[in-house]
């Protein structure tokens, strides 16, 4: 099993030193929009890089199915 003091001590340790230099301390939530506007242009840029358009594509006229249905 794997001892979960170990993480729980690095995460005091962070927001010991996030506190240290002014950061404020999050509750570890953030705004689903904050989270796309985050995660878009990384996940355009591994499409393009890639050539994932017609997979994005395909997945997304699946989704849009079953949420017709």
């Amino acid at each position: 099993m794997a001892d979960g003091s170990g993480r729980a001590a690095l995460r005091t340790r962070g927001r010991r030193a996030a506190a240290a230099f002014g950061g404020r301390q999050s509750s570890g939530t953030r705004h689903p929009l904050v989270a796309v506007a985050m995660v878009l242009p990384l996940a355009v840029l591994l499409a393009v890089v890639f050539g994932g358009w017609e997979a994005v594509i395909t997945q997304a006229s699946s989704v849009v199915g079953m949420l017709g249905r």
